[in-house]
């Protein structure tokens, strides 16, 4: 009994010697974790700048914000001067039903965007609400910048 006894002690020492000189198998994941931080607040930055870029000159209004949807939001844009956009592509506005209707089958919502800059006459943005309930598009939300005038008084 007392020999096993010290033939443990002894493979514990020996196993305790070879522990230090054997290559460490554990991953350090804090490098791992800060990349991913760095990636998270870039991308916390850069989502909101990926929104469609037409420059346009929004009425302001007191209206209260959309809530959002989880595909991406079908835009259109109104400019002063230049063809109305789709998102990002200028087309023609005798195509515009056209395309609306071929991308409304391919959708969840039919939920719209209309940008239009505030400059335009009102006939032209009821021309182009027109052209999209045409579509097939029945839920329209007009896109304004906040800090508007409020009505209440």
């Amino acid at each position: 009994m007392a020999g096993m006894v010290r033939r443990i002690a002894r493979t514990g020492r020996g196993a305790r010697g070879r522990r230090r000189n054997a290559p460490m198998a554990e991953i350090n994941v804090t490098p791992f974790v800060d990349v991913m931080l760095v990636l998270l607040i870039i991308f916390m930055v850069a989502a909101p700048l990926l929104t469609v870029g037409v420059p346009l000159e929004l009425p302001r209004t007191a209206a209260q914000a959309v809530p959002t949807e989880p595909e991406e939001p079908l835009v259109v844009s109104v400019p002063a001067d230049g063809p109305i956009r789709l998102m990002d592509t200028a087309i023609d506005e005798a195509e515009l039903v056209a395309r609306l209707a071929a991308v409304i089958g391919e959708r969840q919502s039919q939920r719209i965007f209309l940008r239009a800059d505030g400059s335009i006459p009102y006939a032209r943005v009821v021309q182009v609400m027109g052209a999209l309930n045409a579509a097939g598009f029945t839920d329209l939300v007009l896109v304004t910048d906040a800090g508007g005038p409020r009505m209440d008084g």
